[in-house]
């Protein structure tokens, strides 16, 4: 018969909790994963399989009190650890987001607004393609295997402990949040150049002919050209999409060990 006594069950409590905060954070914002269309309880589920299938992969963990003044440090530490490395590749999909923003408001298609149902907020139906078509690309190069092999990595960067990401990891995050603009204006770029262009024929065409309305003509016309552009710059997403997703993850990597 198997004795346990109360120091060992805390010991196995601490183990598979502290790493399940930290999972768990990461899946509470991460892309996919953190939509709304994924349900609380199986977030909850894929937490606790994450964190069966690693905890024997992590080296050790502090001997601390779960419900002590310094097991509550630790749990903080955890948390803001996988809120932090969710919310980077978060990013990524914002910039979209943004991008997609830019080009609805030069087509014309500002007004067309829908409900996310992801994210339970609403925007632009170009920037809900361009998160869709994201979704998919991201899932098709395995993205999320590679946030797994992050996460598994980041315990042997960051052990469990209440050492918390240094200054050098923080401003690694602040600055990759500037390339939400930066990627925004990489996906948009070819699009709304070629729209201003289109913009600025009709203005030279309203110079020539004042007669013509520009409102009727104009609005139907670079709404067609809009989706033909974009139609023709989907070959140069994959790449830009990429990219965005190479820096996330090295810059994951560097906010990790600073």
């Amino acid at each position: 018969m198997i004795h346990v006594n109360s120091a060992q069950l805390i010991e196995i409590i601490a183990a598979y909790l502290w790493p399940f905060f930290r999972i768990a954070a990461l899946i509470t914002v991460a892309p996919i994963w953190g939509t709304r269309i994924i349900p609380m309880r199986a977030r909850i589920g894929l937490a606790a399989a994450l964190t069966v299938i690693i905890v024997p992969l992590i080296e050790s963990t502090p001997r601390v009190e779960p419900f002590s003044l310094a097991g509550i440090m630790v749990t903080a530490n955890q948390v803001l650890i996988g809120l932090m490395m969710g919310f980077m590749l978060r990013l990524v999909f914002s910039a979209l987001e943004t991008g997609g923003q830019m080009i609805g408001m030069t087509m014309g298609l500002g007004f067309a607004q829908m409900n996310d149902p992801a994210n339970g907020v609403t925007v632009p139906v170009v920037s809900q393609f361009y998160t869709l078509l994201a979704t998919l690309i991201f899932l098709a190069l395995n993205g999320h295997l590679v946030l797994i092999d992050v996460l598994v990595d980041s315990f042997r960067v960051l052990p469990v402990d209440d050492i918390a990401i240094g200054t050098g990891g923080l401003w690694a995050l602040l600055g990759w949040a500037g390339w939400i603009f930066k990627g925004a204006v990489l996906i948009a770029l070819p699009t709304v150049t070629a729209l201003l262009l289109v913009n600025i024929s009709f203005g030279v065409m309203m110079r020539a002919a004042p007669q013509l309305n520009v409102f009727a003509i104009g609005f139907p016309i670079t709404l067609t050209l809009g989706f033909v552009f974009m139609l023709v710059s989907l070959p140069v997403f994959l790449p830009q999409f990429e990219g965005l997703m190479d820096n996330a993850f090295l810059s994951l990597a560097e906010m990790l060990r600073k």
